[in-house]
């Protein structure tokens, strides 16, 4: 792999086959299926492309949060972050978040958000992210009118030069992404 061969790049969509070229055809390629968790789709989607093969992935949908009985306000959420088995260690991973998160900057809102299983914080935060501590509840909608605590770990990044994450609960007004 050459540094021009692991560019990031915008797709103009991310299919359901683009995903399994990634992560294969197993049932539950992000290992989150038994949270339950309704998602929201995607709206912008970047890629890293190696010899014509799709083999990393990351999306970004802008969403409506509070933090500690906040005004609404934004975030971008960052979703579908992937990196194919076969070429992780090689920092495909950073440069699809950097390519996803410069573009993120050019949306507006301050900070950035996702969520991820436990064994992901550590290189998520050695990306720059920080977590938001367990014990901070972090609510979600869910179908039905339904609100839960998400069952994820809920990481944020600023996105614009002095942007600070308040502290205090965070409802997330809307799905996951």
């Amino acid at each position: 792999m050459t540094t021009q061969d692991t560019a990031g790049l915008r797709l103009p969509e991310y299919t359901q086959a683009d995903q399994q070229e990634i992560l294969g055809t197993g049932e539950d390629p992000f290992g989150v299926a038994e949270t339950g968790l309704a998602w929201l789709p995607k709206e912008e989607h970047f890629g890293i492309r190696v010899d014509g093969r799709l083999v990393a992935h990351a999306g970004l949908r802008r969403l409506p949060v509070t933090v500690a009985g906040s005004d609404l306000t934004e975030v971008i959420g960052v979703g579908g972050v992937a990196v194919a088995p076969d070429v992780r260690g090689r920092g495909l991973a950073r440069r699809i978040l950097t390519t996803a998160l410069s573009h993120a900057r050019t949306m507006g809102p301050p900070h950035a958000l996702l969520f991820c299983r436990p064994p992901l914080v550590a290189l998520y935060e050695r990306l720059g992210w920080q977590a938001i501590p367990t014990e901070v509840p972090v609510l979600v909608e869910q179908p039905q009118d339904r609100v839960i605590t998400m069952p994820l770990h809920t990481m944020v990044t600023p996105l614009h030069e002095g942007a600070r994450w308040p502290e205090g609960p965070v409802r997330l007004r809307s799905l996951p992404m």
